[in-house]
């Protein structure tokens, strides 16, 4: 496990424990901590799992960030459809600002990791204050947090919080994937096989996690409404998307005009955004995020179902019991 976690090719910075001021270190040395995947520690803090560098980056975050009333957070845990998520917003929020034909858009040059930056995984992690006030409204930032950790720096303000929330199976499957991505090939089937990041989920000891916690804190918060939240659902993307594009529209202020409908910028974002499009364009194929990570990485399949490929039935059952249990109140089911 050592091995491997010394061979990792992108290593990102807020997985590290370099630059954590002796504040953080106190806090640390006080809070319970498990092995990751690669044999990094992590530490649990405030109900979720990280490592020590992104610690440090949320003690910052909470510190030190002024929401304004028109910022746009998009929240999600990792590898739920995240990067769609961010180039959807990025591409509906600025719209007007760009040809309608879209062929000279941001998202054909940059990485969507680029234009909508992560706070804890990437803006705080090497900058205690990031200059954050240059930046135009509405500004859009990204975060793996769970609600009750994000809402430390939110409570005076009304800014909007999406949230898109994918099975736990298929975003088991692709963290899979992602981590193997990021791993020497000699490494890749001995030191990572899918059945220890099924205990790992199970126990929910891993990175952002636990899963079904973070969902219901989000899940919660959509129906409390303290801060305006638009709970999504990735599966719900995938099936519908022209009407949860729609519908993210709505929420964020900047609806879609009857003659945007019918001259096809919905089709056109929709396409803009796609798998199939980001995947393909170079800017994603080669280079690095400013979070740490190789752009190549974050595209995959984005479908639906793809677990079935790889966990047993056995995994799978385990896996809904331990998610149904914690939100069979909720009335949130997967199919």
């Amino acid at each position: 496990m050592e091995e491997a976690s010394q061979n990792l090719q992108n290593s990102p910075n807020f997985t590290n424990a370099d630059s954590v001021s002796q504040e953080c270190e106190n806090l640390i040395s006080s809070l319970p901590s498990e092995k990751d995947s690669t044999g990094k520690t992590l530490y649990n803090y405030q109900g979720s799992w990280y490592y020590p560098n992104t610690i440090q980056s949320i003690l910052n975050f909470q510190k030190y960030f002024e929401a304004r009333d028109t910022d746009i957070i998009l929240a999600s845990f990792p590898k739920s459809g995240t990067t769609w998520l961010k180039a959807l917003a990025f591409a509906v929020v600025h719209r007007n600002k760009y040809a309608a034909n879209l062929v000279s858009h941001p998202l054909l040059s940059d990485n969507p990791h680029n234009l909508v930056r992560f706070l804890e995984a990437d803006l705080y992690v090497n900058n205690q204050r990031p200059d954050l006030k240059e930046l135009s409204s509405p500004r859009l930032f990204a975060t793996h947090m769970p609600f009750q950790t994000l809402h430390e720096s939110l409570r005076d303000s009304p800014c909007k919080v999406v949230y898109v929330c994918r099975d736990i199976k298929d975003a088991l499957v692709s963290r899979w994937h992602f981590i193997r991505k990021l791993v020497k090939k000699e490494y890749l089937y001995s030191n990572y096989p899918v059945e220890e990041m099924v205990e790992k989920f199970i126990k929910g000891a891993y990175s952002f996690g636990p899963f079904q916690d973070q969902v219901l804190s989000y899940l919660k918060e959509s129906l409390v409404n303290s801060n305006p939240l638009l709970f999504m659902r990735y599966e719900e993307m995938i099936e519908k998307p022209e009407a949860q594009v729609m519908r993210l529209a709505d929420f964020l202020g900047c609806s879609f005009t009857e003659e945007e409908k019918k001259s096809g910028t919905v089709e056109n974002i929709l396409e803009l955004c796609s798998l199939s499009n980001l995947s393909n364009l170079e800017v994603n194929k080669t280079g690095t995020s400013t979070c740490g990570i190789a752009h190549h990485a974050f595209f995959r399949k984005g479908g639906v179902g793809d677990w079935k490929n790889h966990l047993t039935d056995d995994m799978a059952i385990k896996l809904d019991e331990m998610v149904e249990k914690k939100l069979q109140a909720s009335g949130l089911k997967f199919q």
